[in-house]
């Protein structure tokens, strides 16, 4: 045991921060919408609020499309545009004028895209294995997914390309490093887990093949960054947009042990899964092959957090919902204060309403 506890401060690559509560990527739909159709530009809005939380250890902000196309929500920011560049400098400006550090995460939807967002266009994925048992919410209701198209090997170091040029246009908006989003059911995810990759070439079958792609940008993302500037986001266990995957805890320690020898800011490990449909205990696989610094999510409470970082299970702890319904989350955890409850109708409906109205303490 230590004496370390939420509040500490940690050290990332080259950055010290202020303490180890993390704010967790949280898609929230507010980028800016014209006549009806989103821009996926980010905007004023989305500035304040995250300005309203620099007090975060670290800010990793949404999920952010790294290629015009692969929209799996109405109006999540992108990355590929001048002017998005231009709306997140609004976003880096105004965390780091509140002493804040923000990370972009970096996202492809793969098989979760859907042509009513992308122009008609049919996803893309590992494999040809549609999502079962979950719909996309539209503008005009909820409509079932697709079978999405399989990427041919040749179109692979063009989804590399892409991630890297938004590590690039990630950097020129002002951001501190990038989270790169192999979690939740997303195409780094696809990818890795037995469930959606059912390929034969060099992409799919062993551990090595399903993780190469994973491996392929974080690679890039590291060329574009340097050391200590580059983070990934993994969820093994997590079944939500029909994951799963045949040995979660075999994935977890190939991995770790694959991004053990770059030097990344952090891993980021969802320990469990949403729906309870798959269990075990990857965290400690991650924790025993991974020697960097480990960031847990998923249902932690403050104290259980601290607890849990004294006794050397992980380094840090990225809040969502108790970040997005408290923007001043670490004064209150340092006052033993009340947490403002979260209203999950306002999660994703435009304007200010349950996105920056939340009350700070007096």
């Amino acid at each position: 045991m230590t004496s370390l506890d939420v509040l500490s401060p940690i050290r990332i690559g080259p950055l010290e921060l202020k303490n180890r509560a993390f704010m967790a990527p949280l898609t929230r739909c507010r980028a800016t919408v014209e006549n009806g159709v989103s821009t996926h530009v980010p905007n004023a809005l989305m500035a304040e609020y995250y300005a309203q939380r620099a007090s975060a250890g670290l800010i990793v902000a949404e999920a952010t499309m790294v290629t015009e196309g692969n929209s799996s929500f109405y109006a999540e920011p992108g990355v590929w545009s001048a002017e998005q560049v231009a709306g997140w400098k609004l976003v880096t400006q105004a965390v780091h004028a509140k002493g804040g550090r923000i990370f972009l995460q970096l996202w492809h939807g793969g098989r979760t895209c859907h042509p009513v967002f992308n122009g008609g266009a049919t996803p893309v994925a590992p494999s040809a294995i549609a999502i079962r048992g979950f719909e996309v919410q539209t503008p005009q209701g909820k409509v079932a997914h697709g079978v999405p198209r399989e990427l041919l090997a040749s179109e692979l170091p063009g989804i590399v390309a892409g991630f890297r040029a938004a590590a690039e246009r990630a950097k020129e908006a002002g951001f501190d490093g990038v989270e790169l989003h192999g979690a939740n059911g997303y195409l780094l995810d696809q990818f890795l887990r037995t469930g959606s990759n059912q390929r034969s070439d060099a992409y799919g079958g062993s551990l090595a093949n399903r993780a190469r792609l994973l491996l392929e940008v974080v690679d890039a993302a590291c060329a574009v960054w340097g050391p200590g500037r580059v983070a990934v986001r993994l969820s093994p266990l997590n079944s939500y947009n029909d994951m799963q995957d045949e040995d979660p805890v075999a994935l977890s320690t190939f991995v770790a042990q694959e991004l053990s020898r770059r030097e990344l800011a952090y891993l980021h490990v969802m320990r469990g899964d949403f729906l309870r449909r798959q269990k075990g205990d990857v965290l400690s696989a991650f924790r025993a092959h991974f020697r960097g610094t480990l960031v847990a999510n998923m249902g932690y409470t403050p104290t259980e957090a601290s607890q849990a970082i004294a006794a050397g299970h992980f380094d840090a702890v990225a809040f969502g919902t108790a970040f997005l319904a408290n923007p001043d989350l670490p004064a209150r955890i340092r006052a033993g204060a009340a947490l403002n409850a979260p209203n999950p109708a306002t999660f994703y409906t435009p304007g200010p309403v349950g996105y920056t109205d939340y009350p700070a303490l007096a």
